[in-house]
């Protein structure tokens, strides 16, 4: 047993493994300075706050990826996919024109006459490079590593994209309040050259096709003999179009079950979703201050879930990513529970400013570190998880597929986690919480039952049945 846990953790020195921190920390990188950054710096230049409210809807592309994503799988670009390959090929564009967009986003000052536009502008080309960049990473990460390995993928990933979201975020601040705008963008822009270096040192994924994908292209090719009579730009733009864009749902939907892994794939983070949306005004409501919030939820917060993100790559190479999955969702389940606690032990504030009740800090801690060591466990399951089913002849459409539908579903769903927690008292609702997670935790198990691992080896557990 110490031998196999041994070599469970022995994973992350992998050098393949490894190469994805540096692609998560330029993934990460790019998203605050459309979001959270920009919003500071055109508070700043004077910007009213409705307008930065539209602004920030640059980050729309991020949700909205899935739509391009058949082209960074089937369209080859001149010159660079020839010498880099098909995917390092998409990784270096988007990572290039991240820079560009960027150094032309910190040349621009959004207080001046038309300063906006050409901001938003920018923000725009910054947002969609970035979206295609995450497109490109997700499908080398799934291609480049064997399924024994997507959770320390999928851990390092998490790692290195929230070292991205701190450079961003906190650095860029830093370095905004003692140097200015500009240079807080020049820097971030420089940054990124932390992608294009992975880009040009590692290997290309081996391109490989299916089963499945070839007969789905011998079905396309009698379509096309049957209708003969079309012109050939026709035949050839309808040829492209079904395997771009229509043979990756396709192939997916041939799976058993394939409509219960989507609903699945949507409910498991529903609880840890509705939790989420809730948790600052929670905070606040029972008394602990923005200063403590930040050290506690955000700083140590974000420790806790990175050790959470290693530990779940460790579960998933030692037990694989079904078991992984389920322990995941349990923890992550009962975690919520423990709100209620704090719930219970910090009443909310009095109406009378003087008289305030103080919060146990030593159980907001222990609240934080229980929940965001399962979440992280969880999550790094779970994105090995939807690596894991994505066919390897459609990486990139099937994997922007599948984590917009995660991401979309658990906005939509958890987006009425403010009126549930107007009609019912804290405990109540953190036990409401709880109870949302029991249907993905239910769909997993009826689904490891009904299509169990064809092998016991633990590294090779993905639901190979429903391929």
């Amino acid at each position: 047993m110490p031998t196999s846990w041994t070599n469970s953790a022995r994973v992350y020195l992998d050098r393949r493994v490894l190469s994805i921190l540096f692609f998560g920390f330029s993934s990460g990188l790019p998203l605050l300075l459309v979001g959270n950054t920009l919003s500071a710096r055109l508070f700043e230049a004077g910007v009213s706050l409705t307008a930065i409210g539209f602004v920030t809807l640059v980050g729309l592309a991020y949700g909205l990826k899935f739509l391009w994503s058949p082209l960074v799988d089937r369209v080859p670009i001149p010159g660079l996919t020839r010498l880099l390959g098909r995917r390092r090929s998409w990784l270096l564009l988007s990572q290039i024109c991240l820079v560009g967009a960027i150094f032309a986003m910190a040349a621009v000052d959004p207080s001046t006459p038309g300063g906006l536009r050409w901001t938003i502008l920018w923000g725009l080309v910054v947002a969609f490079a970035s979206a295609t960049q995450d497109i490109a990473v997700d499908a080398y990460r799934t291609e480049i590593l064997e399924s024994g390995k997507l959770g320390a993928g999928a851990a390092n990933i998490q790692f290195g994209y929230r070292m991205g979201m701190l450079a961003a975020g906190a650095g860029s601040l830093v370095i905004a309040n003692e140097a200015g705008w500009f240079w807080a963008y020049a820097v971030m822009a420089c940054l990124v050259s932390v992608g294009i270096v992975a880009t040009l040192l590692n290997p290309e994924p081996e391109t490989r096709t299916s089963p499945e994908s070839e007969k789905l292209k011998k079905a396309g090719r009698s379509f096309l003999e049957r209708h003969g009579r079309l012109p050939a730009p026709v035949r050839n733009a309808i040829a492209w179009f079904q395997g771009a864009a229509v043979n990756p749902f396709a192939e997916f939907m041939t799976r058993p079950g394939w409509l219960l892994v989507l609903l699945f794939v949507g409910f498991y983070k529903y609880g840890d979703s509705l939790l989420g949306v809730m948790a600052n005004p929670f905070y606040l409501d029972i008394g602990f201050t923005k200063a403590q919030i930040g050290v506690v939820s955000k700083t140590y917060g974000v420790v806790m879930t990175l050790a959470g993100t290693a530990l779940g790559g460790v579960l998933v190479a030692r037990f694989g990513i079904l078991k992984t999955l389920l322990v995941g969702g349990i923890l992550q389940a009962a975690s919520n529970l423990t709100y209620t606690l704090l719930a219970m032990g910090c009443p909310p504030q009095p109406p009378i400013p003087l008289a305030p009740v103080s919060p146990s800090l030593t159980l907001f801690a222990a609240t934080i570190a229980v929940e965001n060591l399962s979440g992280g466990l969880a999550s790094a399951a779970f994105v090995a998880y939807l690596s894991s089913l994505c066919n390897v002849a459609f990486t990139a459409t099937q994997y922007a597929l599948l984590s917009s539908l995660a991401a979309f579903v658990g906005k939509v769903l958890a987006s009425g986690g403010g009126w549930l927690a107007d009609q019912v008292p804290w405990t109540l609702y953190f036990i409401l919480t709880t109870v949302a997670a029991v249907p993905g935790i239910a769909l997993l198990v009826w689904m490891i039952r009904r299509y169990p691992p064809p092998s016991s080896d633990p590294g090779s557990d993905p639901m190979t049945n429903l391929r």
